[in-house]
């Protein structure tokens, strides 16, 4: 038996871990796939994962749980494992998966291997997983039991949806008041309007090179590509853009079908978070910058006066 941990937000579920349940099913398809989902208000979540092949799916409430929390969620996987005895518990490899098991592998004292590739059950457990922002690949064993393991985003498609209906069964995980103190209290609305980094299928991404005030073709670009606008760290860290635009390995890891990165030298934490683009333009001065190496078109120049020319042109193009 696998269990996979679903995240859902607010009754939303999180389309990334759709790609941990393809990755669960690569790793033994003969093994049942049961599902954890954490939070009432991702009942009807539940609800709908029979169809990507689940058997069974537990639904973990308290009345005290009105929101994400990581700890909360740790406790509620925790004791599943020691009901279920899974062989393995996997999560996909984001922000939120990751501290989730993070949490699991405390309780349980038990190690966590994060960004997986590859994940062979046994005794000892051999997983294949990205290091150094996907620099390096690490092949090691897990020892313990059951294996805890997240996978490398956007490395599985998405799960396919089947005719089939799962068993959905609620319990009330035994939650301590420190597993429920740290949870979400309060959010901030977003600005209405837009596509998230995370969905868009064209993002064209500003480093340094942009400047605080160059930010507006880019803008313009994203716009009538129908994409998004995305930066670098160094960009946030000055304060130019907020931290929800910034790709990388401590922002927004991204897959979109174009990525257009202007000014961005490519350190190893940016590209950690782009090199899963189907197409990178990379536009800047220095031949030599490791956005280069990566990108499948490379324009040698000064971003100013090519960003202007791309606008016209595709302005041109599209009869505007």
């Amino acid at each position: 038996m696998l269990l996979v941990i679903v995240d859902q937000d607010r009754g939303v579920l999180d389309e990334l871990s759709l790609q941990a349940i393809t990755f669960a099913n690569s790793v033994d398809p003969s093994a049942p796939l049961v599902g954890l989902v954490v939070g009432a208000s991702g009942r009807e979540v539940a609800d709908t994962l029979g169809r990507f092949g689940f058997t069974d799916v537990y639904l973990a409430t308290a009345p005290d749980l009105n929101d994400y929390s990581a700890a909360a969620c740790g406790r509620a996987a925790a004791e599943l494992v020691s009901t279920l005895a899974p062989t393995a518990v996997i999560a996909i490899g984001s922000q939120r998966g990751n501290e989730i098991l993070a949490h699991l592998g405390a309780i349980l004292g038990l190690p966590v291997a994060t960004e997986c590739t590859s994940l062979s059950l046994g005794s000892p457990t051999h997983v294949v997983r990205a290091r150094w922002a996907g620099n390096l690949m690490e092949s090691a064993e897990l020892h313990g039991s059951p294996a805890i393991c997240s996978v490398v985003s956007h490395l599985a498609p998405p799960a396919a949806a089947m005719n089939q209906t799962a068993l959905v069964t609620e319990f009330f995980p035994n939650f301590t008041d420190t597993d429920l103190a740290g949870q979400v209290r309060s959010r901030i609305a977003e600005s209405e309007g837009g596509t998230s980094l995370a969905d868009a299928k064209v993002i064209v991404s500003g480093g340094r090179g942009v400047g605080a005030e160059g930010f507006g073709p880019l803008e313009e670009l994203a716009h009538l590509l129908a994409g998004t606008v995305g930066c670098s760290r160094v960009v946030t860290s000055a304060g130019w853009r907020p931290h929800a635009e910034q790709v990388g390995q401590t922002g927004t890891k991204v897959a979109p079908d174009l990525y257009i990165a202007c000014g961005i030298s490519g350190a190893t934490q940016h590209l950690a978070g782009c090199r899963n683009s189907k197409t990178i333009v990379a536009i800047n001065t220095d031949p030599d910058s490791p956005i280069m190496a990566v990108a499948d078109y490379a324009i040698v120049g000064d971003l100013h006066q090519i960003l202007p020319a791309l606008v016209a042109a595709t302005r041109t193009a599209r009869g505007i």
